[in-house]
């Protein structure tokens, strides 16, 4: 299936929600699925968490893979506090432990991007028995160099459809950023050849089906689609382009 959602409908219907793991107050949204799972279900899951000034995160890992996107604010992760700037692109596989995360003096907002609903609840490494609960991964922990977008002239009056890659796998992990100018189209990555990909709308917007969305809406295109058009709005759109194993559909 294809599933869209608008960046600014999701926003409205941002919450007040307790960190698991600290027990604190942030803001949460749910852009697809629940927020939380420990079971399987068809369909992606992805959620926003926007921290306190200076807030961290503590270690943990998820059942299931994922990008994370560090939109807004600022922070360090890690215990040797690499720099999180927007917009950081993080991929994380299954069964990896990573984190702390601290947000900055300006709080931190980042979204968190999985292509099924899975086992998704955080498992923290302070829990006596997490290694038991450790399955094998490739166990990456990939963070890149923030993206650049453009200025509303420029990107509107780009002639052609510019890629960038951002992260690139020895497998079908592959993180990239499409430019493209008003109106204009592109065609997306085969699904088939990999687990499927989010369209992420950094900058401008996409427009699907007569729907126009606007900054920090997502597309999703599952592996069992054709390939996606994808389509600037009248200004123009930046947009990260993420794809996932194929391994972790299996």
């Amino acid at each position: 299936m294809i599933y869209t959602r608008s960046g600014a409908d999701a926003l409205a219907q941002r919450r007040v929600i307790v960190s698991p793991g600290t027990g604190i107050e942030h803001w949460g949204t749910v852009y697809f699925g629940p927020r939380s799972s420990n079971t399987h279900a068809p369909g992606p899951q992805a959620t926003m968490s926007e921290l306190n000034a200076n807030e961290s995160i503590v270690p943990h890992f998820h059942g299931v893979s994922m990008f994370q996107l560090f939109l807004a604010g600022s922070g360090e992760i890690g215990n040797r506090g690499q720099k999180l700037q927007p917009l950081t692109v993080q991929f994380k596989d299954h069964h990896t432990a990573y984190g702390p995360i601290a947000a900055g003096p300006q709080g931190l907002t980042f979204v968190a991007l999985r292509m099924f609903t899975g086992n998704s609840e955080p498992v923290y490494l302070s829990s006596p028995d997490y290694r038991d609960r450790i399955k094998p991964s490739k166990r990456r922990n990939l963070a890149s160099e923030p993206v650049g977008f453009s200025i509303e002239p420029v990107m509107r009056s780009r002639k052609e459809p510019q890629w960038e890659t951002v992260l690139k796998g020895d497998d079908e992990m592959h993180a990239q950023v499409v430019r493209l100018g008003a109106g204009m189209k592109t065609l997306g990555p085969d699904p088939s050849k990999s687990g499927g990909y989010y369209i992420f709308v950094g900058n401008g917007s996409l427009v699907h089906k007569g729907e126009e969305l606007g900054l920090w809406s997502m597309v999703v295109v599952e592996s069992n689609e054709a390939e996606f058009t994808i389509q600037a709005g009248e200004n123009g759109l930046e947009a990260l382009v993420l794809e996932y194993p194929a391994s972790d559909l299996e």
